[in-house]
C-alpha cells in the first residue's frame, strides 16, 4: 500500500483539514497570515493529521470532528517545527527555506505562538473534554522531551536509554496524541490500543529520519547532511557508531559532538557506515515497527486499519 492508497481512504476527510486550517489562519495581522499561508503551502505528507483521521475511522466514529482534531495536531506541529528551527538555527526545511530564516527568530518564535494559541482556542470548540486534556498534557511532554534534548545537546557521553526517552516525548508523544484523539472519538475502549501504536510508530519514524541524516542527500532530505552532528545532537547512529568503533574513531565522533564541526564529516560517515550503526538502528526501528503493528490486533478489520499498518511500512522504508 503506497502513500497515495493510504491516504485515499481518507481523501474528503484529508481536504477538509487542509480547508479548515486555511480557514483558521485568520488574523488583523497581516505577517501573521503571510507566514501562515507560507507554512500550509510547504507541503509535508501531514502525517500527524492523517493519523486522527485514520484512527478516528478505525475505531467507528461516524461524525465530523475528527477534522478540527487533525487540524488541531497539524497547527500543533507546526508551531514545534518553527521552534525548533529557531533552536536549531535551521536554514533550511522540507527544501524550503525556514521561517527563522526567511523571516528572522522574532517572526518565528511569535508566529509558532500564534499556532499554538489558536489550536488551544480551537479545543475548547471541540467540547471534549478528554481530548482537551489529552492535548494538554501532550504538549507538556512534547516540551519536556524537546528540553531533554537540549541537555544532551553537545554530550557524547548520551546513552541509548536517554536518546530513547528524548525521541518518546519530543516525536512520539505527537504521533500518540493524534491517533489517542481519534480513539476517543471513535471507540474509547480502543484509546490503549492506539497510544501504543502511535508511540511506537512514533520512536521508529525519529529513529529512521536520524538514520538518514547519515544517509541520503540533502535533495533527498529537504535539510542538509550532516545537519544533526553540525547541531551536536547525538542521536542514535552517532551513539551506537561510538560504542563499537575503535577508539581513534570513537573520539573523532566525540569531539565532533562536542564541537558541532563539520570538518571530518566525511570520515565520520564513513566511521558510521563501516561500523553497523545503521544496521543497529533499522534493526531497532523495525522492533518498534513490529510492537506498532501488535498494538493494533484489538482494533477491528478495516480499510482503515489496514492504512494505519500500511503507514508502519512506509515510515520504515522511506528515504526522505
Amino acid at each position: 500500500m503506497n502513500f497515495q492508497n493510504i491516504l485515499a481512504t481518507v481523501a474528503e476527510d484529508f481536504a477538509a483539514v487542509d480547508h479548515y486550517i486555511l480557514n483558521h489562519l485568520d488574523s488583523r495581522v497581516p505577517l501573521v497570515m503571510q507566514v501562515g499561508h507560507y507554512l500550509v503551502e510547504g507541503g509535508g505528507k501531514r502525517l500527524r493529521p492523517l493519523l486522527s483521521l485514520l484512527a478516528a475511522r478505525a475505531t467507528g466514529y461516524q461524525g465530523d470532528k475528527h477534522i478540527p482534531l487533525a487540524a488541531i495536531i497539524e497547527m500543533l506541529h507546526t508551531a514545534t517545527l518553527i521552534h525548533d528551527d529557531v533552536v536549531d538555527e535551521s536554514d533550511l526545511r522540507r527544501g524550503r527555506a525556514t521561517v527563522n530564516s526567511a523571516w528572522n527568530n522574532a517572526t518565528a518564535v511569535l508566529v509558532g505562538d500564534f499556532l499554538i494559541s489558536r489550536a488551544f482556542q480551537l479545543i475548547l470548540d471541540l467540547e471534549v473534554p478528554e481530548i482537551a486534556r489529552l492535548i494538554a498534557d501532550g504538549t507538556l511532554v512534547i516540551a519536556e522531551g524537546e528540553v531533554m534534548q537540549l541537555i544532551n545537546k553537545r554530550d557524547p557521553d548520551t546513552t541509548e536509554q536517554r536518546y530513547m526517552e528524548v525521541i518518546y516525548g519530543k516525536t512520539a508523544q505527537l504521533f500518540v496524541t493524534a491517533a489517542e484523539g481519534g480513539a476517543i472519538l471513535g471507540n474509547p475502549a480502543l484509546r490503549q490500543a492506539l497510544h501504543d501504536y502511535a508511540m511506537h510508530f512514533g520512536a521508529a519514524f525519529q529513529i529512521i529520519d536520524d538514520v538518514l541524516d547519515y544517509e541520503s542527500t540533502a535533495a533527498e532530505m529537504g535539510k542538509n547532511v550532516g545537519d544533526d552532528l553540525a547541531e551536536g545532537k547525538p542521536t542514535l547512529p552517532l551513539i551506537q557508531a561510538m560504542k563499537i568503533a575503535d577508539t581513534a574513531d570513537g573520539d573523532l565522533i566525540r569531539t565532533a559532538i562536542r564541537t558541532g564541526g563539520l570538518e571530518n564529516l566525511p570520515e565520520i560517515l564513513r566511521i558510521i557506515r563501516d561500523s553497523g550503526a545503521l544496521a543497529y538502528c533499522r534493526q531497532k526501528a523495525q522492533e518498534e515497527t513490529e510492537a506498532a503493528r501488535r498494538a493494533l490486533d484489538p482494533v477491528p478489520e478495516s480499510r482503515f486499519r489496514d492504512a494505519l499498518l500500511g503507514l508502519l511500512d512506509l515510515g520504515l522504508n522511506r528515504t526522505s
